[in-house]
């Protein structure tokens, strides 16, 4: 079994604490379903923001998530000119059998510029998405 990264990014369009982690754990979650990730696998997660996001930790999405038992961190973006502002990123290290090829990135919402290259998901259900969010944090309750 080898440790393998997962990236995936969003954007939010404001700097709000409802905003943040609603597509944060969106992100997540879809990064965990197209890859079939049992967070029981993954060593560390290290969520980033831009510095025009202040609101909320982004890792909470995590933790609302049930991710209770994952080493969590939260830094900032290099703040380069020109770069994708409001922009949320997550790096999985995860503990896998699957080759490199065979990961998922995520890249939704205005991220997909970031990697035009990896943007290429199969199409969303946001409904089904939103329900097993929904799921996820009903059991964490």
């Amino acid at each position: 079994m080898m440790c393998r990264g997962v990236r995936g990014a969003t954007t939010v369009d404001h700097n709000s604490r409802d905003e943040i982690l609603e597509s944060t754990r969106q992100l997540l979650a879809l990064m965990i379903r197209q890859n079939d990730i049992n967070p029981q696998d993954v060593a560390s997660a290290i969520f980033s923001i831009t510095f025009d996001l202040d609101a909320e930790f982004p890792a909470l999405a995590a933790r609302q998530l049930g991710w209770m038992d994952v080493p969590l961190i939260c830094t900032h973006e290099v703040n380069v000119p020109g770069s994708l502002p409001r922009c949320i990123r997550i790096l999985l290290h995860w503990n896998t059998a699957k080759a490199q090829e065979e990961i998922c990135h995520v890249y939704i919402k205005e991220a997909v510029k970031l990697r035009p290259d990896l943007s290429d998901i199969p199409p969303v259900d946001w409904t089904d998405l939103e329900k097993w969010i929904e799921d996820q944090m009903s059991q964490c309750k």
